[in-house]
């Protein structure tokens, strides 16, 4: 059996999300892993017999921190609501621009690593259908998150209309992410999450 400690795991799987941001899928082998990681040798194999299963635990890591970092969100968000006790507006839609600008210059900054990774993976995600199962929580997760978030916002928006604002959302995430850093700003990206919301709520 392979070994289980979770922290050496972690660590061999974080190292190869920062390989894949940097040098792409090609530059994620075992051993570049385990010199990111500052691991002895053989340690990557002896945890991910392959390479294509080094891939999918990498795949399921990010899954697992995507989904963490969605719950703090959404904690954070009902937290600061009930603090000020606000109640949503007829025109709700300025609150889900809000949210969705919040969103996605977080991502194109602060994790914008994490999703170079998730879009490398997706790609090469294509020719292994394995790696594609590993990732299907990404996508799945977000429609579950998006729907429970506005229900427990109190935001009025069709479940009907979430797959359209995903997949808005998803391009400009690419775009964003694969954008040199100096050229992304919050009134860009203000401007972006306005186009979002008023495409898929209001089209």
């Amino acid at each position: 059996m392979p070994p289980t400690n979770p922290a050496r795991r972690r660590a061999l799987t974080d190292a190869a999300i920062d390989l894949l941001a940097g040098s792409g899928a090609h530059g994620v082998t075992h051993r570049a892993v385990e010199k990111a990681a500052g691991l002895p040798y053989g340690t990557a194999s002896n945890y991910f017999r392959s390479r294509e299963a080094l891939l999918v635990a990498t795949a399921e890591r990010i899954v697992e921190l995507h989904h963490a970092d969605m719950d703090r969100a959404a904690r954070r968000q009902k937290k600061a609501a009930a603090a000020h006790g606000e109640s949503i507006p007829a025109d709700f839609t300025e609150h889900v621009v809000d949210l969705l600008a919040d969103s996605l210059f977080g991502a194109a900054t602060i994790l914008r690593d994490r999703y170079l990774a998730i879009f490398e993976l997706q790609l090469e995600a294509v020719r292994r259908p394995v790696l594609a199962s590993a990732l299907a929580g990404l996508q799945d997760g977000s429609m579950r998150f998006t729907a429970g978030h506005h229900a427990d916002l109190g935001l009025p928006i069709s479940p009907e209309r979430i797959p359209a604002l995903v997949a808005l959302y998803g391009g400009a995430l690419f775009t964003l992410v694969t954008a040199p850093p100096e050229s992304v700003s919050e009134d860009a990206v203000r401007g972006v999450a306005r186009a979002i919301v008023h495409g898929a709520l209001r089209g």
